[in-house]
């Protein structure tokens, strides 16, 4: 009879511990889905000015009124 519930108790710890782990994966995919979606309007901000700069004076030393590609 203890065998039996020695198995039992063991296989419920690691249910236990399973279901924690699974929570703890889905808050960090939480936060990092918070956080793409905050940074989203920075980082596009960031790159339409890079966009910008690039297509007024451009690296190469060509012709700024020339059409390029958009950015």
């Amino acid at each position: 009879m203890r065998a039996i519930r020695r198995t039992l108790a063991a296989v419920g710890d690691r249910g236990a511990s399973a279901v924690e782990y699974g929570l703890l994966v889905a808050a960090i995919a939480a936060v990092i889905v918070g956080a793409v979606f905050g940074l989203s309007g920075v980082i596009t901000d960031a790159m339409h000015d890079t966009c910008t700069v690039l297509e007024r004076d451009p690296p190469d030393g060509g012709d700024p009124t020339q059409d390029s590609a958009d950015c």
